[in-house]
């Protein structure tokens, strides 16, 4: 097998490694408290990545020290915000609405990086905007108006809305020039480390006030589900598919996430796919993709393979 077919075979199970986070952190919140699940999968998955990270943290680590304060942000709003916050929610709502709300993010980053950025939006991005915004409202109201004008809001679905938005303004921070020099594995890892001290006291918090623990073998399958399917292997395959193809077919294949995820809380949680759901899907994924979509780059890269 060539190293390009390699590569899309790995593309292909990256957005269903990534989908697996909101499925199994639905079905753990039943057995484990939102905070501290989200503290041990960030531990763990900072231990499996001390290795590979090790050698570039020693190196690097002046200049880690050094952007001490973005990296904690970052842990903050990546670990803490869409970790801890997005389990939280999701003892309100399901896995499919969760799914289909955060796949709206990469939106939320073209707001921000044309508001602080000046990055220019063309009419097919502020028509894919407009779909998303409205695919997300869809899903939010059950497809039903008159839950907006009676304020009848579920508070899970709103709080993925909210993770979605934190995840976008990680995102545009981590472009960040001064974030190119550093290698990735080992930022990952201060970044992951970072977020998974903030969630500590979360986690005390938590314990204090409810005296739980993580202590079945269920518990424990679906933290290091967790830490391995929906944070360690998921980041190795966007990494690896970024050096083999580019980045712009790598982002691609994540809009194959919200497919995986639907499926999934249907397949093992029995979770039921409403009409409402379809519209949403349908707008949020044609927001995502007139708005996002790399048309231009992909065009030259066939161009180029092809001549």
């Amino acid at each position: 097998m060539s190293d390009r077919a390699r590569a899309y075979l790995v593309l292909v199970l990256m957005p269903m490694f990534f989908s697996t986070n909101i499925v199994i952190g639905r079905a753990a919140v039943a057995t484990v408290e939102p905070w501290t699940l989200a503290f041990w999968r960030w531990v763990l998955a900072s231990l499996i990545l001390l290795p590979f990270a090790w050698r570039g943290i020693r190196l690097h680590r002046a200049a880690l020290l050094e952007q001490w304060r973005l990296i904690a942000l970052l842990g903050f709003l990546g670990m803490v915000v869409c970790g801890g916050g997005v389990y939280l929610s999701l003892t309100s709502t399901t896995a499919t609405n969760g799914t289909l709300i955060y796949t709206s993010s990469p939106v939320f980053v073209l707001l921000l990086e044309a508001i602080f950025r000046g990055q220019k939006i063309v009419l097919r991005q502020v028509v894919g905007i407009v779909l998303a915004v409205l695919g997300v409202v869809m899903i939010v109201l059950r497809g039903e108006l008159a839950r907006l004008l009676a304020l009848e809001l579920n508070i899970g679905d709103l709080g993925i809305a909210l993770a979605a938005f934190a995840w976008a303004v990680y995102s545009v921070i981590l472009k960040r020039p001064v974030f190119r020099t550093l290698p990735t594995v080992p930022l990952f890892f201060a970044i992951s480390s970072a977020g998974a001290l903030m969630l500590l006291p979360f986690m005390a918090y938590e314990l204090v006030g409810t005296g739980r623990l993580p202590t079945s073998a269920a518990a424990w399958t679906s933290i290091l589900g967790l830490a391995v399917l929906s944070s360690v292997l998921p980041f190795l395959a966007y990494q690896y598919g970024v050096k083999i193809v580019g980045p712009s077919i790598t982002s691609v294949f994540l809009y194959f996430l919200p497919v995986y995820g639907v499926s999934f809380a249907a397949i093992f949680l029995g979770e039921s796919f409403h009409a409402y759901h379809a519209a949403g899907f349908i707008l949020v994924m044609a927001g995502v993709v007139l708005a996002t979509a790399p048309l231009d780059a992909i065009r030259a890269r066939r161009t180029s393979t092809a001549g």
